[in-house]
Formats: structure tokens, sequence, C-alpha cells
């Protein structure tokens, strides 16, 4: 999340920030006041990434699956709305973007029960939007990774079990690998942080939303096992058009999530618009066409998986990439998250029951790949304008194309926490309250059982 030449560092610098320096520009305003204009863009992008979730992906996630269980899922994503964002107030947010333990694993105390967070900007991060505004929109990404992780265990797991595991899970998972990749300090924060021990870029959230919460929902659906019936019974989803309105909705929903990781209405913001749009519907496409040459017919299903496709492996690459390559980036996801969903599951018969793993874990970890080999600074000048970026040799790593080597070990840290702490974690709430409901409680639908509701009433 890197605002148009808005380094950390005190200026001198060109472009947005100098104009913010200087007060040459007359609607700009002062160094660590906040801009009116910045601060409503932020509040709109934040309320976009919280449409991604209520309603986007309950109805996206709600579609898929069947009738007797699609509250279920509208019940997880609401019921870890309010979780992560009670956590977020009182220790979340510090944990990430706090300084004060001087770490490049975890933040500080400083921010605990959102003390200090006001009006004034957080300059760590933004001299120009309000501090209260910059978490409010982190949060945002608080919320939606582990709601992702529902896709593969959906039907099956106990609300609960769902809910002890994601407070679990965001504090040992999420909030150490956010600061690594996006705060001050971060192990892996190539931009911002100057002794960074792995200089690696991730725009949005390759590794912090898509990477942790794919890998972690894999493991989590082999540790619960199939769903009762699975490669027996017909599984097909209820509804195609909540499936497919709900698409829509994320589709909107992703520019605030890429557009707004900018951290300011400026120019990286205008290309992270641009890039996330192609490569949406490029993947759209692509997957849609190669299901008519492969099966004979293109289906809703296909482009919805493509277009979700597109946007997270275009997310950690949004803001650095052109337009070239948002297209590049469009067709293999389009292809690859493809082949992960169709070939692979069916070859090792795992049961990700809405292809969390196939979309978010494969594409968020090919999105964090291609941005070494596509990232250029001709599109975001802090790859090696900014002072920290000079010192911890990013810049080098950018025009000599070495920059995808340190995105390989990024992606590896990232792999082992998220695949060791989600092991760990699943036992431990297994011991405490189980994971599945009875036999029987699943076979009536945790719409019932977990909520004593139903969706439909014939």
């Amino acid at each position: 999340m890197f605002a148009d030449d808005a380094p950390a560092a005190p200026p001198p610098v060109d472009g947005a920030f100098a104009a913010y320096v200087n007060n040459t520009d007359p609607g700009a305003g002062l160094a660590g006041v906040a801009g009116p204009g910045h601060n409503a863009f932020m509040m709109i992008c934040a309320a976009l990434v919280l449409f991604m979730t209520l309603p986007g992906l309950a109805l996206f996630y709600g579609g898929l699956v069947r009738r007797k269980n699609v509250l279920s899922v509208l019940a997880q994503c609401l019921g870890i709305t309010g979780l992560v964002s009670i956590l977020w107030w009182a220790f979340g947010y510090s944990l990430v973007f706090g300084t004060s333990f001087g770490s490049p694993f975890v933040g500080g105390t400083e921010f605990f029960f959102l003390k200090g967070v006001t009006s004034a900007p957080n300059t760590n991060y933004a001299y120009w939007i309000s501090q209260n505004v910059f978490s409010m929109y982190q949060l945002m990404f608080a919320i939606i990774t582990p709601a992702l992780i529902v896709g593969a265990i959906a039907e099956r797991m106990k609300f609960s079990a769902i809910l002890l595991f994601v407070t679990i899970w965001m504090v040992v998972v999420y909030f150490p690998l956010a600061h690594m990749v996006w705060g001050a300090t971060g192990f892996m924060n190539g931009v911002w942080n100057a002794d960074a021990a792995i200089p690696a870029i991730d725009f949005a959230g390759g590794t912090v939303v898509h990477m942790s919460s794919g890998w972690s929902a894999l493991v989590l659906c082999l540790i619960l096992g199939p769903r009762l019936g699975f490669g027996k019974e017909k599984m097909a989803p209820h509804s195609m058009v909540l499936c497919m309105v709900g698409t829509g909705m994320l589709y909107v929903g992703w520019y605030g999530f890429n557009a707004g990781s900018a951290l300011a209405a400026d120019g990286v913001a205008a290309n992270a618009f641009m890039t996330t749009t192609l490569a949406a519907a490029v993947a759209g496409f692509v997957w849609g066409m190669l299901e008519k040459m492969l099966r004979g017919h293109a289906s809703v299903l296909g482009f919805c998986s493509g277009i979700i496709a597109g946007l997270v492996v275009i997310t950690p690459a949004a803001g650095f990439v052109n337009a070239t390559g948002s297209i590049i980036i469009g067709i293999l996801a389009g292809v690859i998250p493809f082949f992960a969903c169709t070939k692979l599951k069916a070859i090792f018969k795992y049961d990700d029951a809405l292809d969390t793993f196939g979309v978010h874990a494969v594409g968020g970890t090919l999105g964090a790949l291609v941005t070494g080999f596509l990232a250029t600074a001709e599109v975001n000048s802090n790859l090696v304008s900014d002072g920290y970026a000079k010192k911890n040799g990013l810049a080098a790593l950018v025009t000599d194309g070495g920059l995808w080597v340190a995105q390989l070990k990024a992606i590896g840290l990232t792999l082992v926490l998220s695949i060791v702490a989600t092991i760990v974690i699943a036992y431990l709430v297994k011991a405490i309250v189980g994971l599945r409901p009875s036999a029987e409680a699943e076979q009536q639908g945790l719409d019932i059982t977990d909520h004593s509701e139903e969706g439909y009433i014939l």
C-alpha cells in the first residue's frame, strides 16, 4: 500500500508530496495535515472494501453452496465482520501498524484500543489522510481475509469453531504477516523499511490477504475432511444468480481494494484502477473460453471464477505494472487457476468446496511472483526514487530484474507461516470445541442446526 511519491522519510522529493510540503498546490494543504479530497477518497474506498464482504463475498459464496447452508455462509461473514472489528480496535491495528516494539515481525502497543488514532495523519504511512480513516480502511482488509477461508470449509464446520479459529488465526497469522509486509518496520516491506530483510513488494495483499487465507483454507479443509457424500452426491450451487450478483459486487468493491491501496487519489491509484479493470476482464474471458474449448460450453460459474481469479492475481501488482502487464496477468489468471480448480482438485480429491485454494492461494502466489517480473518504476517511482528503496536495495532489484528472488522469499515465508500456524490452530480448536457438527446436523443443514433459520420457505 504505497502512495504516489509518498515516502515515510522527510523531503526533498518530487511530485504530489512535494506540493504538500512546499504548499505549492493551493488545494493540497500541509504535510501531516489531512486533505479533504484524499480523506473522502479513502472513506469511499473503505466502504467499497467492506462492500466486498457484505454483501459481495457473502452472496458469491452463498450462491455456491446448497440451499440448506446458504444462511450459514451469510452468518459466518457477518460474525467474522464483528469479531475482527473488535480485535482490530483492541490491539490488531496497533500490532500491524504500530512501531513501538521496533520489531520486523509485530508492531507495538501505542495504538491499543485505537488510542491516539485521530484525524491527524500517521506519517509513517501517509501524510494526507487521517489516521482514523487509514485505520478503518485497513480494518476492511482484516475483515475479508479470514472470511475468504469460509469458502474451502463451507457446509461442514461449526459456527463456534469458525469464530474461535478466526480469533486465534488473526493474532498468529494475519497481524504479524500484515506488519511484516506493510508495517513501517516490516520484515518484508521493501519500499518503506530501510532495514527490510526481504525487500519484497505487495501493493494490495497478494501475500497478506490471498496467500495467507488460501493456503490456510487448504490445510483446514484437509484437516476437516470432505463433506458427507462428497464425490457421491450432487453438490451443485443452489443459485448461480446470487453467485453472479456477488461477483459483480466483488468486482466493483475491488476498486477500493486496489486503487485505494495507493492511499491517495493520485496517479498510482489511477493506474491501479486501470490494471484492475483489465486483468479481471481478461481473466474472466479466458476462463470462459477455456471452458468452451474443453467442455463445449462457457458457464456463468466459469466467467465468475475467472473474474475473481483476475482480481486476485492483479492485487499485489496493481500499482506497480502497466496496462500490458495487467493483460499478461489476466491471461495467466484465466489459465493457471482454471487448471488448479478443474484438474488439480480432481487429481488429489480434496474438498475445497468453493475453490478458495484454487483461486486465492494459487492466484495469490502467482500474483506475488509475476509482480517481481512485471513491476516497473515507470508506473510507480517509489520503487526506485524514495530513500528507503535506495537504502535497502529494492531500486537495484527493480532495475536489474532480480526482484522476483525477493518475491520468492516472501512467498516462502508466507507459506510456512500460514500452513504451520493453521495446523496448530485447527487441532487446538478441535480439542476445545470440536470442528464439525454431528453427521445428522450436517445432513440437515447448518442453517437450521447452527442458526435455527431457513434461507427459503417453500
